[in-house]
């Protein structure tokens, strides 16, 4: 799981765009938002057994995972504007990030009660991270990856669950990653395997 922009003063050159970027609302920025998401879907996963990683806004180089969660907020100056988006990258060497896009876009709709935007921005598709063969600090092509803005910081519906219930997000994310089958539980060794 990854706090989008959380840590982002610490961007390398290559990811000198970060440092100040992200939106916010009422003195809250959005990786404090992300960031919450994100430790309790962390905190949820663990206890069901999943190993779990919570990365900041650079991610490592060359990092591989079976399953990559870009956690963002939008923002807008519409304070109607209101909803969720999940997309996946561009170019998806994998092959299997639309099916996961499918199953966030159902449980997260279900578990939050947000509207489900169907536009997705080329920023989403683009997003650094699935860049590979551009920035150093990208995931490994073989990682399914997905960024999901879990819905606006400027609108009150949202903020209702992102900001002032971030369990529930966390939640939506959680079901997915249970329905999808490719994200294996820990299953740790005895001596009798």
């Amino acid at each position: 799981l990854q706090a989008g922009h959380w840590r982002a003063d610490e961007a390398p050159r290559e990811l000198s765009g970060l440092k100040d970027n992200g939106t916010s609302w009422g003195g809250t920025a959005e990786w404090e938002v992300n960031l919450a998401i994100a430790q309790k879907a962390g905190e949820l996963l663990e206890e069901l057994d999943y190993v779990v990683d919570i990365l900041p806004a650079v991610v490592p180089p060359g990092y591989r995972a079976h399953l990559f969660i870009a956690i963002h907020a939008d923002g807008s100056n519409d304070s109607r504007a209101t909803g969720f988006r999940v997309a996946a990258p561009r170019r998806d060497a994998t092959g299997r990030a639309s099916n996961f896009v499918k199953l966030l876009q159902d449980n997260y709709r279900e578990v939050t009660e947000l509207r489900q935007l169907q536009d997705v921005t080329r920023r989403m598709q683009n997003y650094y991270a699935f860049n590979f063969r551009r920035y150093e600090h990208a995931l490994h092509p073989m990682t399914i990856a997905v960024i999901l803005e879990t819905g606006f910081l400027t609108s009150s519906r949202d903020r209702s669950v992102i900001v002032d219930d971030p369990e529930q997000a966390a939640r939506g994310i959680v079901e997915a990653v249970k329905a999808f089958p490719t994200t294996p539980k820990y299953v740790p060794k005895t001596f009798n395997d």
